[in-house]
């Protein structure tokens, strides 16, 4: 569904991802992405939806070559992004601001995403209210609505204990099979990473370092040695 064809971003001087290949499968593939702090990971998903345009490279979504377009065209041809921090609208109830996408978008299966990802009781409540890790739930709804083929996730986890960012991946996971959709991960938990994901790919100092799954990451010897260590 995507290809990454030797992606390099530069900020002035620094480059923060240096010629990146990488595809991610089709339907049903759950991709995580991992590495240390400053590897590139947010970087490769600001040049994916097309919020950070490449020094060179190419980026083709479903075999075309979107390099250039740009976030909303992107969107509206089925590429949707979370990021680190929620984008909520905390004043408006749940129901409301879920509703609200969903015209816009177009998208009438609103309630499937609301039972799979267990905010059915959570509808009648402002979201600046509700407890954070409900909030980052509401967040993937959100990016889920619209029914989009590709989802670029920035750390879902972020601010979540280990218990629910593993919990929230789960809810991913099964979103991904029953949606038939490809989605992409990025998170510091590696073990919600590994426990979830068909996919990893480990990025390290901006280059592409492994790709495989999570054995074979696990059994990597230089993915020992750069970042998990006795973590492995």
């Amino acid at each position: 569904m995507l290809e990454i064809d030797r992606l390099c971003v530069n900020y002035g001087r620094v480059r923060a991802l240096d010629e990146v290949s990488l595809e991610i499968g089709g339907e049903g593939v759950l991709h995580g992405v991992i590495g240390p702090n400053g590897a590139g990971k947010s970087t490769l998903l600001d040049a994916v939806s097309g919020r950070r345009r490449p020094t060179q490279g190419a980026i083709r979504y479903c075999g075309q070559d979107i390099t250039g377009k740009s976030v909303a065209w992107r969107r509206h041809r089925g590429m949707a992004r979370s990021f680190q921090r929620t984008s909520i609208f905390p004043d408006l109830t749940v129901d409301e601001q879920l509703r609200l996408v969903a015209w816009r978008l177009g998208d009438d299966r609103l309630d499937e995403i609301i039972q799979a990802l267990d905010l059915t009781d959570y509808l009648r409540e402002p979201a600046g209210r509700i407890a954070y890790g409900v909030q980052r739930r509401v967040d993937v709804a959100l990016a889920l609505i619209g029914r989009p083929q590709l989802l670029l996730m920035d750390e879902p986890g972020a601010g979540l204990s280990a218990e629910e960012t593993l919990h929230l991946f789960q809810h991913v996971r099964a979103l991904v099979a029953e949606r038939r959709i490809a989605a992409v991960i990025v998170e510091h938990d590696v073990d919600a990473v590994f426990s979830c994901c068909d996919v990893v790919t480990v990025l390290d100092l901006g280059r592409r370092l492994a790709t495989g799954n999570p054995a074979e990451i696990r059994a990597d010897a230089r993915v020992v040695e750069a970042y998990l260590g006795s973590a492995a």
